[in-house]
């Protein structure tokens, strides 16, 4: 039964998410919104690209802490952890978390495309996968450059990953892995455009900043 405690545990799940990181740091350590340069997004790659990485590193922890800390909100339910009662509070609460990046009620509802929460959902949930879905992701960055490429094949191996190599066969698992590697895609569409383009900005690994 959806009980008033979790929808308490879902709103909690979106006010994590809500937690700007990207404008913050902006704002309070350097005095810009990264949201008004680079790629308009209040992310942790628009923070590397416009403040560099003493604003980047701590921005992409944060916020893949922000899924992480989302997902544990299911051990404060009365469900029987391992069931698919217990699966679909934490996707539900993934879900949740990564609305309120994207649209944070902190932020004036302009956030970023939530790629570093959501793989704090994926560790929480799933982290034999999502760590194997991290290599595939530095190998594409490492050897192209490109953030947007590299976290859109890391999202469409993720599946396959899970199914063949760890083979799962939970059906709402599985489902969950197919929506977060299409939300990739769909977050992504503008990158697709530059990438065809070649218009999109490549990554300086060992720029000091």
């Amino acid at each position: 039964m959806f009980d008033f405690s979790v929808i308490l545990l879902l709103l909690f799940a979106y006010l994590l998410g809500s937690i700007p990181t990207a404008v913050w740091v902006g704002k309070l350590f350097y005095g810009i919104d990264v949201r008004e340069f680079g790629s308009g997004n209040a992310g942790a790659t628009n923070t590397f690209r416009v403040l560099g990485k003493k604003a980047g590193v701590p921005v992409l922890i944060f916020d893949i802490l922000k899924g992480l800390a989302a997902i544990y909100l299911s051990k404060f339910s009365d469900f029987e952890i391992g069931s698919n009662t217990y699966i679909n509070l934490q996707i539900a609460l993934g879900v949740s978390s990564l609305l309120g990046h994207i649209f944070p009620v902190f932020a004036g509802f302009r956030g970023g495309k939530g790629v570093a929460t959501l793989l704090g959902i994926v560790l929480g949930i799933l982290p034999g996968a999502a760590c194997v879905a991290i290599i595939v992701f530095l190998i594409v960055l490492l050897s192209f450059r490109f953030v947007s490429l590299a976290s859109m094949i890391a999202g469409l191996s993720f599946p396959l990953i899970l199914f063949f190599m760890f083979k799962e066969d939970n059906v709402t698992l599985l489902s969950f892995s197919i929506v977060v590697a299409f939300l990739l895609i769909i977050t992504h569409k503008k990158n697709i455009s530059r990438l065809i383009q070649k218009k999109e900005s490549k990554v300086n690994l060992f720029k000091k900043a």
